[in-house]
């Protein structure tokens, strides 16, 4: 089904793969006669970047590993991200987009805690959106990946986006999801800087067998790679014969959920399917062919047979957690207990018990509660029409119907909700009992169709990490999600409820095509590119509060540890819970009360503890820092036993707090996920690895450091003392020497070695100046002077 190389591989002719060993040296030498550098320049990623860049990639050498600056052709952002980087782009001199930015409203369409805010936020879209020359789409138009590929993708293009789901490969553009930070940088003006990534190809092969779709596909591979960091940080490469006979919302649902396989950005060959599309769209213009060159060579390769992959599930509580839906059906009891096991030792809640063995009844059938079809990854098309056809079908002669069970669908667009309407299938999928919505991204967040406790939802969206259906473990709630693609959720419909893979049907899937209607965007989206108007004001809520006050980091730090995660991996979701909690992403000092909540309910009052001590040392009020943390004298006195640090008092200290994790950032692109340790006075995590390049840029432009340990040198309550850390960190040190201070352990302070690899000469910078808006404040003062 799905193999992987991770040997280098040369692509020949866009199809033959020659494996970069000994025993094929000389075939490589006759088909790459100017060697593999050269060959690295004939992936069609390479030529993409190359033409954003803002120099020569590595002129003469190898592109891997040579610094990258990158400028974007577009950016877009959803309504629980632009209001907070039109703020902070705003305290830093912003004028007018430099791009086209596009604002979206599909998060916060529906408000979860009441009153005017998510409104409010949205008349601060369409007001930057007029004063600054933007892009306004109201809510419930469309969301924010589906619009643009309607309206704005192209090949050759790169467009950045504060979503993690910012994925248009499938249209020839390379799409990055980013945290805020980085959309402010572009603009300021300013580059987007990385390492050349590691580049594989994906080659698909074969044919998709009946009743498989793009979520299958996408399943399977991000089951095969996930675990292993297979393909983390890299740029994936769709190439192979299996390509063309996919169609356009086919390649897009796969292409969308390579986020969550962690890799950085995708790209596809591109050919008549996709001119076909940008020419329905009005923007033939924007099509071109891309194809790698006749020899080009990858860093590694993932073999895709598409006739191998059968209808898949995503058991709680990962994408990566898949099995094919037979097995399931199989071994109902024994999948369900494994999955029971490893949400107990992930929720590490005594008082919370998953139970998914319950939902098996005595015929072996596994009951479902609910089912959506929704988003990016489920809202198309092509996936609403084949499941309307399932339901039409009465392929299934229903047993007891489980009438608990609901469905519910989500067109990602207007023109696709128009479309159906017009053909029938609205009609016909409502006769069927399901339930038609307007286009919002809130099942896959957890601010939509939340599930009763203990129940359990099929879902054709982006993911089932805790909690992201809604559900709070802190207060006692467990529900879950399995993803599953459109076909297998509307099977499973029409058997009443009860598990059903779409492949048992046994049904031609029958094409009707889809004919694109402007006429929604034309009447309400603002088109405001290059038409800023600068004596338009920006609309203010009570809610939208602007971010508070940062300090630049001092030259010996404190960091008192006052959150230990050990789970493997630590979802953003969980640093900052999705949800209801997106109605408070434009006011950072509400939305802190937050941070760790459904992990570490302690975290946000021991965090605030830390702060108050530094607010009174910046006061000089030393006694009241110790009437904060009683055991600051204590800890002094072992500083004082430190070579060189005998005379230190708490004037010479700045205090923060700080976060470990061992492997943080999976999932959604959010700055807040940092920002919000650092309004409540955060100022670095200790991690093994970072997840995700994003969470780690979001920790740098935040102004918290982001250091690698090795083991597990220290305990929660524990200090952390860094001596020269300004001094080491602009010097461009590769590790530290820290010391770690145990309020109740030895006098002496064993030293712990912290390694920040990777911070380019901006990244120091910005950390220096105690974040982002620090260091644009910094320039914008340094020029005006």
């Amino acid at each position: 089904m799905i193999t992987l190389n991770g040997n280098g591989v040369y692509l020949i002719n866009g199809n033959e793969v020659l494996e970069d060993t000994p025993e094929n040296k000389g075939r490589i030498a006759e088909l790459c006669p100017r060697g593999k550098d050269a060959a690295r320049r004939g992936a069609i990623t390479y030529g993409i970047l190359a033409a954003h860049n803002t120099g020569p990639i590595a002129e003469g050498g190898s592109p891997a590993g040579s610094a990258l600056h990158l400028n974007f052709d577009a950016m877009t952002s959803h309504d629980i991200t632009f209001v907070n980087i039109v703020q902070t782009a705003k305290v830093s001199g912003l004028e007018e987009f430099p791009i086209p930015y596009i604002l979206t409203n599909c998060h916060n369409s529906l408000c979860a805690v009441g009153g005017t805010i998510n409104e409010d936020d949205h008349v601060f879209g369409l007001s930057a959106a007029k004063r600054y020359g933007g892009v306004y789409v109201p809510p419930h138009l469309a969301v924010i990946h589906s619009y643009i590929r309607e309206a704005h993708a192209g090949c050759g293009k790169m467009i950045l986006g504060s979503d993690s789901h910012t994925r248009y490969g499938a249209l020839g553009t390379m799409g990055v999801g980013e945290g805020g930070g980085e959309l402010v940088k572009q603009l300021l003006r300013q580059t987007y800087d990385m390492a050349y990534p590691k580049v594989i190809a994906v080659r698909l092969s074969g044919k998709v067998r009946n009743g498989a779709g793009p979520q299958d596909v996408a399943l399977a591979i991000i089951g095969a790679v996930f675990k292993n960091g297979f393909v983390k940080n890299a740029a994936l490469e769709f190439v192979g014969g299996g390509i063309a006979a996919l169609p356009m919302d086919f390649r897009a649902g796969i292409d969308v959920m390579t986020t969550e396989t962690t890799c950085w950005s995708s790209i596809w060959q591109t050919d008549d399917t996709v001119k076909e599309f940008l020419t329905q769209h009005g923007r033939a213009g924007d099509y071109r062919q891309l194809n790698p060159a006749g020899a080009a060579y990858y860093d590694g390769l993932i073999d895709v047979d598409l006739s191998a992959i059968k209808p898949m599930i995503a058991m709680p509580f990962h994408p990566s957690n898949v099995y094919e839906i037979d097995t399931v059906l199989a071994n109902p009891k024994d999948v369900l207990r494994e999955v029971e096991k490893n949400a107990e030792n992930l929720l590490e809640n005594p008082n919370i018990k998953l139970n998914l063995v319950d939902k098996v009844d005595g015929q072996g059938r596994v009951r479902i509660d609910q089912g959506i079809i929704a988003g990016c990854a489920g809202g198309t098309y092509d996936n609403i029409m084949a499941a309307s056809a399932i339901l039409a079908s009465k392929a299934v002669k229903t047993q007891e119907g489980n009438k608990a069970f609901s469905l519910s669908i989500y067109p990602g667009s207007q023109p696709v909700f128009l479309e159906l309407s017009r053909n029938g299938a609205v009609a016909s999928l409502i006769a069927n009992g399901a339930v038609i919505r307007t286009a919002f991204c809130g099942p896959c967040f957890g601010a939509g169709d939340v599930p009763a406790n203990n129940g359990l939802s099929i879902r054709h969206t982006t993911r089932n990490f805790p909690n992201r259906e809604g559900s709070k473990p802190s207060g006692g709630q467990i529900a879950s999600v399995a993803l599953m693609d459109a076909r297998s959720v509307a099977a499973t419909a029409l058997n009443g409820g009860y598990l059903c893979s779409a492949e048992s049907l046994n049904l031609n899937e029958k094409k009707i095509p889809y004919h694109y209607d402007e006429g929604p965007y034309k009447a309400r989206v603002y088109n405001g590119i290059g038409k800023a108007d600068k004596g338009a004001s920006l609309q203010y809520g009570p809610n939208i509060v602007d971010w508070p006050e940062f300090e630049a980091l001092e030259d010996r730090l404190l960091l008192k540890v006052v959150s230990y995660i050990t789970d493997p991996i630590t979802t953003t979701d969980e640093l900052i819970p999705s949800g209801e909690t997106s109605s408070f992403r434009s006011n950072p000092i509400g939305l802190a009360e937050f941070t760790l909540s459904r992990k570490d309910p302690e975290y946000v009052n021991l965090a605030k503890t830390v702060r108050r001590a530094e607010g009174e040392r910046l006061k000089s009020d030393h006694a009241g820092a110790e009437r904060e943390l009683p055991e600051l004298p204590a800890i002094l006195e072992k500083i004082h036993g430190i070579a060189g640090c005998e005379g230190l008092g708490l004037a010479d200290l700045q205090i923060a707090s700080a976060v470990f994790a061992n492997k943080p950032g999976d999932g959604s692109a959010r700055e807040q996920a940092a920002s919000c340790q650092r309004v409540l006075g955060g100022a670095a995590n200790f991690a093994h690895e970072y997840a995700t390049k994003r969470y780690r840029s979001n920790l740098i432009n935040w102004g918290i450091l982001p250091f690698t340990v090795e083991g597990e040198p220290f305990k929660k309550g524990d200090y952390i003392f860094i001596p020269g850390v300004r001094r080491k960190i602009a010097d461009n040190e590769p590790s530290l020497t820290a010391y770690i201070l145990s309020v109740n352990g030895k006098h002496e302070a064993p030293k712990l070695e912290l390694k920040t690899p990777e911070l380019t000469n901006d990244e120091r910078k910005i950390v220096l100046a105690g974040c982002l808006i620090n260091y644009n404040r910094n320039q914008l003062h340094s020029r005006k002077g």
